[in-house]
């Protein structure tokens, strides 16, 4: 990676790591690179500028933020948009290879992965991220305000105390697995699907602990050495 003296205080001023990591994590990166790096996950989909756009600016926001609180433990913009943006669009691609209106809920959202990208992806979807940490929640506020979409809430709240319903929700590995999945399926609608972005070790646990659901074959995360799409349908 090239880094840029801008970052740094001076060109004369030899930085600790500590610095240099922190320099790196205020880096943003251009639209063109942020198209490249996302090349594996889309197969061969575009994204249109709007897209990229909202794209980029949600990583600037990212990168600003995570200085401040604990929003992800990767800091390097370089692997943020593969490891975090990529797969949650790989996630949207699988589940809605075209646009189409349907309610989402996004589990433990966090810094809003997968939830806001794959609505950045399907623009047509209602979108309902569930977050119990206030100040994460604040960040994805100033998120979807900053991009300007609609048909997206912030419920702050755990998960097993929230009232709405979906056709999709979504879920990232999370502690306390078993407990959260639960929980998950519990905000399905009738035939509704649940997409879980987890680690291949935890595939036969999701299986075994919702047996009522139609699991479809895992799929592997590009660039991935052990995280997997599963879905499963009411």
């Amino acid at each position: 990676m090239i880094l840029l003296l801008s970052h740094f205080p001076s060109p004369n001023v030899e930085l600790n790591p500590a610095q240099v990591r922190i320099a790196i994590s205020r880096m943003t990166l251009p639209e063109d690179r942020i198209a490249e790096l996302l090349v594996p996950f889309l197969e061969g989909s575009a994204l249109s500028n709007a897209q990229l756009e909202s794209l980029h600016a949600y990583l600037d926001l990212l990168l600003k933020w995570n200085s401040k609180i604990n929003l992800t433990a990767v800091r390097n913009p370089e692997e943020i948009v593969p490891r975090h943006f990529g797969e949650s669009l790989f996630v949207a691609r699988q589940l809605f290879p075209r646009p189409i209106a349907e309610s989402v809920i996004d589990v433990g959202s966090g810094a809003g992965f997968p939830g806001l990208p794959l609505r950045i992806w399907n623009d047509a979807a209602d979108l309902t991220l569930i977050e119990s940490s206030q100040k994460k929640a604040v960040f994805l506020r100033e998120v979807v305000r900053t991009l300007g979409l609609d048909r997206v809430s912030i419920e702050t709240a755990r998960a097993e105390k929230a009232a709405v319903r979906a056709e999709l929700v979504t879920l990232r590995a999370v502690e306390r697995f078993d407990q959260i999945l639960q929980t998950a399926h519990g905000l399905l609608k009738p035939s509704g699907r649940l997409a879980l972005l987890i680690g291949e070790s935890q595939v036969k646990i999701a299986q075994s602990a919702l047996p009522d659901l139609d699991w479809q074959s895992p799929v592997s995360i590009p660039l991935s050495q052990n995280r997997t799409l599963l879905i499963g349908a009411r």
